[in-house]
This record gives C-alpha cells, sequence and structure tokens, in this order.
C-alpha cells in the first residue's frame, strides 16, 4: 500500500518564509519543494535537509520516521545549509505563508458533513477514509457533536467504504465472468442446445464383447475420447455439451472404450457432473448479482443511516 501523505513544512536556505505542503516519500517532497519555492529546473537536483540541525535525508525510511510537521531546508546545487534562520524556533507557525490543502482536508469534509450529511454520498473513498482516520475528539469538537455520535458516525462512514469496496468486487467478479462467457460461448445456449437439438454426428465405436456376451457401444466422439484418456483432468477441457454426453454416457461402455476399470470411469463421470454443476452455479450467480443490481434502491440519508446502525 502507498504511504499516507505527511505534513512538511519547507523553505530555501537563508530564507524565513515557510510552505505547508503534503508528501508520502522523498522524491514527492523534493518534486513539490522545487514548485512551491520556484526553484529553477538548473538548480536541482536540491538536497533536503534538516531546518533544526542541517542533517541530509536522502533516505526513504528515514523520512518515513519523521513526525509530521517537521521543518525542511531544500538547498539548490551547489548550496549549503548555514544554520537556523532568525526566529526558527518555537515561533515557526508564524511564518507559515501558504498551507497545502491536504494538511487540513478532514476539516473542509467535516464542515460539509456539518452543513449537509447527505454530502458523504458525492465524497470519495480517498475522502471518506480520512475522516475515518481523524480522533474522535477532534472530529467531535469540529462538528460541535460528542464523541459517542462520533463513533457512530466513522462507523457508518466504515460502512460505506466497505459497502463501495464489496461493490468493486462484485463488478470486477461479474467483468471476469462475462469475459469467460465470450471467450468459451453462453453455457446456458449450449445447455439448451444439448436439449432441443440433436447431437453432432457421432462416430460409434464398437468397443467388443463383455464377459456376458453383451456388445457395449458408446456414442462419444473418437476426438471426445482421446480427450478423455489423454488429459490428466479432462472435466476441466470439455464445454458443458461434452460434459453432459460423458455424464449420460454408460459407465460400462465409456470403460471398454477408454480401455479403463469401472471404478475409474465412475470417478470420471463424476468429476464431469461436479464441473457442469459447478458452472450451472456460477450461472445462476451471475443471475442473482444481475437482479441485485437492478433492484437496488437509493434511500434517503436518514434513512439509509438508520438501517445502517441497526446493522
Amino acid at each position: 500500500m502507498a504511504a499516507r501523505p505527511k505534513r512538511c513544512l519547507v523553505r530555501r536556505g537563508g530564507g524565513r518564509r515557510q510552505h505547508g505542503l503534503a508528501a508520502s516519500c522523498l522524491r514527492e517532497l523534493r518534486q513539490k519543494a522545487s514548485g512551491v519555492l520556484a526553484i529553477d529546473k538548473a538548480a536541482e537536483p536540491i538536497t533536503i535537509v534538516l531546518a533544526e540541525d542541517g542533517t541530509i535525508v536522502d533516505d526513504e525510511d528515514y523520512f518515513r520516521c519523521l513526525p509530521p510537521n517537521t521543518k525542511f531546508v531544500a538547498l539548490a546545487k551547489d548550496e549549503k545549509w548555514g544554520g537556523r534562520s532568525p526566529g526558527s524556533g518555537t515561533t515557526w507557525l508564524s511564518d507559515v505563508d501558504e498551507v497545502d490543502g491536504a494538511a487540513e482536508k478532514w476539516k473542509q469534509l467535516a464542515r460539509q458533513l456539518k452543513d449537509d450529511l447527505s454530502n458523504i454520498i458525492l465524497m470519495s473513498e480517498e475522502d471518506l477514509q480520512v475522516l475515518i482516520d481523524v480522533p474522535h475528539s477532534d472530529l467531535a469538537e469540529e462538528l460541535a457533536q460528542s464523541q459517542t455520535k462520533i463513533q457512530a458516525l466513522q462507523n457508518t462512514l466504515q460502512q460505506v467504504l466497505d459497502r463501495r469496496e464489496e461493490e468493486r468486487q462484485s463488478k470486477q467478479l461479474l467483468e471476469l465472468y462475462l469475459e469467460a462467457l465470450k471467450n468459451e460461448g453462453s453455457i446456458l445456449s449450449k445447455v439448451a442446445e444439448s436439449e432441443t437439438v440433436p447431437g453432432k454426428e457421432m462416430d460409434v465405436v464398437d468397443t467388443g464383447t463383455s464377459s456376458t456376451g453383451t456388445s457395449a457401444k458408446t456414442a462419444l466422439s473418437d476426438h471426445l475420447l482421446a480427450v478423455l484418456k489423454g488429459k490428466p483432468a479432462p472435466e476441466l477441457c470439455l464445454d458443458s455439451q461434452d460434459l453432459e454426453l460423458v455424464v449420460k454416457e454408460d459407465t460400462q461402455a465409456l470403460a471398454a472404450a477408454l480401455s479403463w476399470d469401472k471404478q475409474k470411469a465412475e470417478a470420471l463421470q463424476q468429476a464431469c457432473d461436479q464441473e457442469l454443476s459447478k458452472r450451472l452455479q456460477q450461472v445462476q450467480t451471475l443471475h442473482s448479482l444481475r437482479s441485485t443490481s437492478k433492484g437496488k434502491k437509493t434511500l434517503p440519508w436518514g434513512d439509509w443511516l438508520s438501517s445502517k446502525r441497526k446493522k
């Protein structure tokens, strides 16, 4: 997962004006610092140092360990750190000229909820996560609500986020399944064909005479028999129509045609039957997903929030 943005303050070497920005990695900090400090491309690459003691920050792990609101100095090529600037002690907040929008983003989102709770529907997943991560006490103070209500609100936000993730996964599953159907052809149409349309012309294989004196014959084609005999898991290689033919075939005739014993032929038929059932179940699941998608309704925010809390 990508690292969360960290609030930083950066200034030029020898300057006092600091700029607030958010960066998730050292590389992003360099890029944003170059832009906000108007450092010419010819003066790059810049070096990032700690404003407190001039420590060079060139390791990503070290950058991630630094606390939020750490003060940095961006040194252009050939520049050197010249020590602390005057007044860089505890009064640094008064020197901030710009504040990156991400630094106080959660307050802006909280104000949107304070104006109208239904704004939650319009928020992105990133916005929802920002509000979920805010400490209860801070969000309660911003919204002028009790921490108990804020806890319930954040639980609801998490449920909204989880629901969107479930919907995305369902959509991905549906897309994958439709792609599989496109490549293989519609399973439903093949099953219907096998029931209503006479099967393809099959070669009749005479397997000789059994021990009881009766002849065992199979209507399976030579190609299908070759697949059954040559593949380690033939049920995965056959389409639904062929699977159905194998399942309905006489076990004794199938065993004789494949030169197998009866138990092995029965195991093959069971495997084909299970695969056919699994595919049909997938079709039913697809229909269920479509029906669920069509039947969804958008509830007013108050009713939806109440129903979520009851769950």
